[in-house]
């Protein structure tokens, strides 16, 4: 029996219909992604399925006492409440009972002399305390108080703190914890991974995937959907779509439909071009009066020019500014810290013409100071920072807080004028304005009835339409849609200037950038490790590499050794992994039949590699599974044996390259 299903639903704002006559249904157990553009209606369908909207027409049936959780895209809670209170919020007279026993309890645990109930003596304190705990046994909201210290442990929150001192990753994980603690049947998110680090999602994807009612959430990170959903569902042009599978399998889908409908629509332009013909015949076909064939020919206008109307793609194009010269950036040993606390610790490296760096590290770890430091914004306590010469910056993060809500698009984007200029082109500001997808009504909107997606499409548009050679986006995929983040990492990819980019999203980083400038925490505090790569690659990197206490272990054998030898100790360089490798490599000399050992086995170990991907890729096929057994025995034998020859000869490559003098 279905959760919840949606039957002829209808409803729209103005003259836009966000739905328009839509089907859904939500199964139990299900963890259903919905997507769509940037103003589609996401946001208000799941106001309506939450109960919180009501629909122009149609109907929403839900299974009778259907709990909903809901976790909005910005969680907002009282300033003055704890993160117990505000997780205990939503249950009337067991919250205010749950509060009390909290509070109490706290202040008899740290010796205060006062809790926040106003009880000031020991004795009262306790005395009230025996009294609320009676309260709670007679009303059986102890098991209410043991659900939400789960929640608050596998959340990992301070039940004491105020939620007035927490950041915006932290207010979602305590709205989690309040959906979570009333064990609903259906779960609602909108964008959860906002203001989430990469750890976070990780751990976010996980509860999700273990969660025992259904999902239903939107969110544009892929690779997120890829690991959640069960299904997904489009929402588009009013029309609600169902894809089963992640988004892998959605796009694979979605790609058919595609080429279906593209065949489609030449066919139907083949058509229309006939009956265009027809109809000019003129005095022949007012003689044969075919009514219906002009009827016709009037409903496929009509259709083409519904066609037309729809949502284009956003046409992105950045203002080319001079080069830069060929060194954008150097730091060489610097450091900062802010209090006892340090944040960059002892990092060197270039910023070259034409680099696409990412920075990625949990929330807190200092990306964005590392960053200002890179840009000259912000001088280090110790080291040095050299600037290139013709730099030209455009900061994606500034121009957030510059927005003028009671200012229209077009002023937004050209004040003061109606035209533009782009590489050298004269372009009017609704044609600029266009490319972004908004229509020149919108364009004479204030910028505060923007959705937070067109939001940041706006910044996005501001952004482009200033001459720069370095680009500096910090967080700039958050709200926008999957089509405009494929897009947006294809100009970024063209882009010949230098781009610094701060993202949470996996699939974008790996997509743009060319390397990483990652927070180590294993390594010590304020470690910064440049690879080169996306994300996937520095997680390849960290499982690859020794462990720290392997390093300590062999750092601390090799200084004993020194010490017994009469040798000085020579000092541990704790910001570079495999800098401390090194100090404890032997240096021996590598014979000539392990010389050419070690320069076959990068050739040896792609080839494997590149075998390895081909299985993977065939084993994933449906068909696949369609094979004769001993076919699909042969391909998942070899693909275990090729798992074995792979972590043999990357050993073995590990082995000979700490032995060769020029190894890293």
């Amino acid at each position: 029996m279905p959760l919840l299903t949606l039957q002829n639903a209808s409803i729209a704002f103005g003259h836009v219909a966000l739905l328009d006559r839509a089907e859904f249904v939500l199964e139990p157990g299900e963890r259903v992604g919905l997507i769509g553009r940037n103003g589609a209606g996401k946001s208000t369908l799941l106001k309506i399925i939450a109960g919180d909207h009501k629909l122009d027409d149609g109907v929403l049936w839900r299974t009778p006492a259907l709990s909903v959780g809901v976790v909005e895209q910005e969680p907002r809670f009282a300033a003055d409440t704890s993160v117990f209170a505000a997780v205990a919020e939503g249950f009337s007279a067991e919250q205010a009972l749950l509060t009390e026993y909290h509070a109490l309890a706290h202040a008899l645990e740290t010796g205060a002399e006062q809790s926040s109930s106003g009880h000031t003596s020991l004795e009262a304190q306790l005395e009230r305390l025996s009294e609320v705990q009676t309260e709670l046994e007679r009303t059986g909201a102890w098991g209410l108080a043991s659900r939400i210290e789960a929640a608050l442990s596998r959340l990992d929150l301070d039940g004491d703190r105020p939620v007035a001192q927490l950041s915006g990753g932290q207010k979602k994980r305590v709205a989690l914890a309040h959906a979570l603690v009333a064990e609903p049947q259906l779960l609602i998110l909108d964008e959860p991974t906002n203001h989430l680090d990469i750890a976070s999602i990780a751990w976010l994807e996980d509860l999700l995937v273990g969660f025992n009612g259904a999902v239903l959430f939107v969110t544009h990170d892929r690779r997120f959907l890829d690991r959640v959903t069960t299904r997904i569902v489009e929402l588009e042009r009013g029309i609600l779509r169902s894809f089963p599978g992640n988004f892998t399998a959605y796009r694979v889908r979605k790609a058919e439909q595609l080429e279906v409908e593209r065949v489609e629509n030449a066919k139907f332009d083949k058509l229309l071009k006939q009956e265009e013909v027809w109809i000019r015949k003129g005095v022949e076909a007012r003689r044969t009066r075919n009514e219906g064939r002009v009827r016709r020919l009037e409903g496929l206008r009509l259709e083409r020019e519904a066609r037309k109307s729809r949502a284009g793609q956003v046409n992105l194009a950045i203002d080319d500014s001079q080069r830069s010269g060929k060194l954008v950036a150097e730091l060489t040993e610097v450091s900062k810290s802010f209090g006892t606390r340090c944040i960059v610790r002892g990092f060197s490296g270039r910023v070259l013409r034409g680099d696409k760096i990412g920075f990625i590290g949990a929330n807190g770890a200092g990306k964005t100071t590392l960053l200002k430091m890179i840009l000259g914004d912000l001088a280090p306590d110790t080291g040095e920072v050299k600037l290139g010469t013709k730099l030209e910056v455009a900061y994606f993060d500034q121009l957030r807080d510059k927005l003028n809500d009671d200012a229209t698009l077009a002023e937004t984007i050209s004040p003061g004028s109606e035209w533009i200029e782009i590489g050298g082109v004269r372009k009017h500001v609704m044609t600029y304005l266009s490319d972004f997808l908004f229509s020149p009504e919108r364009a004479q909107a204030p910028v505060k009835t923007l959705s937070g997606g067109e939001r940041n499409r706006l910044l996005l548009a501001r952004l482009f339409a200033r001459p720069a050679n370095l680009l500096v986006l910090d967080e700039p995929t958050n709200d926008l849609d999957i089509e405009t983040l494929e897009l947006l990492e294809e100009l970024l990819l063209d882009y010949a200037g230098t781009v610094l980019l701060v993202s949470h999203d996996r699939a974008f980083l790996d997509n743009v950038v060319t390397q990483v400038l990652a927070h180590d925490p294993q390594a010590g505090e304020g470690v910064w490790i440049d690879n080169a790569g996306g994300y996937e690659d520095w997680q390849t990197y960290l499982s690859r590499r020794p462990s720290e206490a392997l390093l300590q272990a062999d750092a601390v054998k090799s200084a004993t050794s020194k010490a017994s030898s009469g040798a000085a100790p020579r000092k541990a360089n704790t910001n570079a992994p495999l800098q401390a490798a090194a100090l404890t490599k032997p240096l021996l000399k590598l014979s000539n039949k392990e010389s050419r050992e070690l320069q076959a086995l990068p050739a040896t170990i792609a080839n494997l590699e590149n075998e390895q991907k081909i299985l993977e890729a065939r084993m994933a096929d449906a068909g696949f599974y369609k094979l004769p057994a001993a076919e699909q025995t042969t391909a998942q034998t070899r693909y275990a044996v090729i798992e074995d020859e792979l972590l043999a000869a990357l050993t073995r490559w590990e082995e000979l390259d700490a032995l060769s003098p020029t190894g890293s």
